[in-house]
């Protein structure tokens, strides 16, 4: 939990250096760094009303270098050794997928509202997030599933929302951040290697499960790679969980700040990457 705490600091002042630019703003440079969760964010910055196509090319690019470097990383500089045959994957029973639709349905609708009840920033994403946290911690989730096919559709349309908001001034706004943020991303992996290192020797782990473990995004390449290393997968993923999940809960609270910061005293938003029609504080007011 410290290191995921680390991380988020990290990706705070990443994101007040990449929202010092004057095409974007302190709201969209912090949750284009916010280093896990990518989808999520994405649907989180369009709810606050921060630049949904910033986020998504900043925070897949994030993911895209991690994932990329990672195979390098672990063969030059931990010698590991990738031969290792995966565990046949144990079978656990899965109820029918008319019910989990209808359980998902629930969850979607009651956390939904309750989360605008309580004025839970990004309430259509962390509403439902939280329950369904809560019903597989508890036990109660009696092999519920989001079907597959389900679950591409919704990454399609996240895609989508993003993809088509595009314009030709847009794209020219964000090749112009790229280099600054592939700096930053760079900056953060480092950083969160760093804190690996910390985190190995806390927990008895070895250099290389320290490095899996708080890596800042490539959540399947991680557990590819602790399969195939012969790490403690258990751990790895449980650090990786623990990071994604404060991230996007940390997330939207942590764009109020950064709103309040900016009203006071930093700069207005940029029309080459927001459309005159956005609301930039409209939700996070």
């Amino acid at each position: 939990l410290g290191v995921a705490i680390g991380t988020l600091v990290l990706s705070v002042i990443a994101g007040a250096l990449l929202g010092m630019r004057r095409d974007v703003t302190a709201l969209t440079g912090s949750l284009a760094l916010v280093a896990g969760g990518a989808s999520g964010l994405v649907v989180i910055a369009r709810e606050l009303g921060g630049d949904d196509r910033v986020v998504a090319v900043v925070q897949y690019l994030r993911v895209a270098l991690v994932t990329a470097s990672m195979p390098v990383v672990v063969t030059v500089i931990y010698h590991a050794d990738r031969s290792r045959a995966a565990p046949e994957a144990m079978e656990n029973s899965t109820a029918p997928w008319y019910l989990s639709l209808a359980v998902m349905v629930a969850l979607v609708v009651v956390g939904a509202l309750g989360g605008r009840l309580i004025r839970l920033p990004g309430a259509g994403l962390l509403g439902p997030l939280a329950l369904t946290v809560a019903l597989e911690v508890s036990g109660l989730s009696f092999g519920l599933s989001v079907p597959v096919l389900l679950v591409q559709a919704g990454y399609m349309l996240i895609g989508w929302q993003a993809g088509l908001a595009f314009t030709r001034e847009s794209l020219k706004s964000v090749g112009r951040l790229l280099p600054a943020a592939l700096g930053l991303i760079v900056f953060i992996g480092v950083a969160t290697a760093g804190l690996g290192i910390v985190l190995a020797r806390a927990a008895g782990l070895t250099p290389l499960e320290g490095y899996l473990a708080t890596s800042p995004g490539g959540v399947y390449a991680v557990l590819a790679t602790a399969v195939e290393t012969g790490s403690n997968v258990t751990f790895v993923i449980a650090a990786q969980v623990v990071r994604i999940l404060l991230m996007l809960f940390a997330a939207p609270f942590l764009a109020r700040a950064v709103v309040w910061a900016g009203r006071r005293f930093g700069k207005g938003q940029s029309r080459a990457i927001t459309a005159e029609s956005r609301e930039p504080i409209r939700v996070a007011d």
